[in-house]
């Protein structure tokens, strides 16, 4: 049996990343292939629990290297007891945001080692990887707009408090991540209409599907 597929989808804050995720795995099913559709953090119950606490409350309750091992703690139970046995049993699996936005969050914006979060990584997540990521690139104050304006989970704010500063510096270090690594990234608009922006992923999702076929 061949393994599933990693998609991952990454970007700043009101993106439109969940959106876009329904969407493809939509599609995937459609085609008859499984897919589990998660995020991150988050994705197990356990999970889950470390997510309430790293996305809510002040935008200072963690210190830069506090939240950087919170979420390797997340993405640990995430990997080894959902994302990895699905790959292994064929399912394809698509996650709203993965290691990639440690790098960036807590890396390149907070001033965490880049080096040590590689580490980390490497030593704790087993040095996974996506087979794709989607980068979907917007301009900041559309991106906050709309999550204020998407919000379902008012206790979710922690990041977006963080200041236009803080989130342009993401836009740009999200931008340096995708020329670092062409081989997996694909910058997409994510100003796009939804069906234009959904027609934009499907040429590489195909194209992911042809190499798995």
């Amino acid at each position: 049996m061949k393994k599933g597929m990693f998609i991952t989808l990454e970007g700043g804050e009101g993106a439109g990343k969940s959106t876009l995720a329904q969407t493809l795995t939509t599609f995937l099913q459609a085609k008859d292939i499984g897919v589990m559709l998660t995020r991150e953090p988050g994705g197990t119950k356990e999970a889950e629990a470390i997510r309430s606490l790293v996305v809510s409350g002040d935008k200072d309750r963690f210190d830069p290297i506090t939240e950087s091992l919170l979420f390797n703690a997340a993405r640990r139970h995430h990997l080894t007891h959902s994302i990895l046995p699905a790959l292994e049993s064929g399912t394809w699996v698509i996650c709203d945001r993965f290691v990639d936005s440690t790098l960036v969050y807590q890396g390149y914006v907070q001033g965490v080692d880049i080096d040590f979060l590689k580490k980390l990584h490497h030593d704790v997540c087993e040095d996974v990887f996506p087979d794709l990521t989607l980068l979907l690139e917007v301009p900041v104050d559309i991106g906050l707009y709309r999550a204020h304006r998407r919000q379902h989970n008012i206790s979710e704010t922690r990041f977006e408090q963080k200041g236009h500063e803080f989130h342009e510096t993401v836009r740009s270090a999200f931008l340096e991540l995708a020329q670092q690594h062409t081989d997996r990234y694909c910058v997409l608009d994510g100003t796009l209409s939804e069906n234009d922006l959904t027609q934009a992923a499907m040429k590489y999702i195909n194209s992911l599907l042809q190499q798995h076929n």
